[in-house]
């Protein structure tokens, strides 16, 4: 799982060859960690298909802004640099594993 800031999302999510899940997030927000453990088995999971990515709204609050994230949790799906599905609000694991699947079908 990757840790992407203003400083590494260009490279870590942009300009990836896969498709890659990206939470977005906060320490003080309580449904973030519950979906927090989903999303590490997510990673795991899909290693080498799919990357998973966690960005911390309070580091790194213009991204955030960038792609109009207003309420948290927000997972977004990225493809080819560009923004192809999100899902926002707490789920378990396997909705998101069939968000990620059907939106990449």
């Amino acid at each position: 799982m990757i840790h992407a800031t203003s400083e590494t999302w260009n490279s870590e999510v942009l300009e990836s060859e896969l498709p890659v899940f990206v939470d977005f997030w906060a320490e003080w927000c309580g449904p973030c960690r519950m979906v927090g453990p989903a999303v590490e088995q997510l990673s795991q999971a899909l290693e080498g298909r799919v990357k998973v990515a966690k960005v911390n709204v309070d580091e790194s609050p213009e991204i955030a802004a960038r792609y109009g994230v207003w309420s948290i949790p927000s997972l977004l799906l990225f493809k080819g640099g560009k923004e192809i599905g999100r899902t926002v609000g707490a789920a378990p694991r396997e909705a998101y594993a069939r968000f990620i699947e059907q939106t990449l079908a």
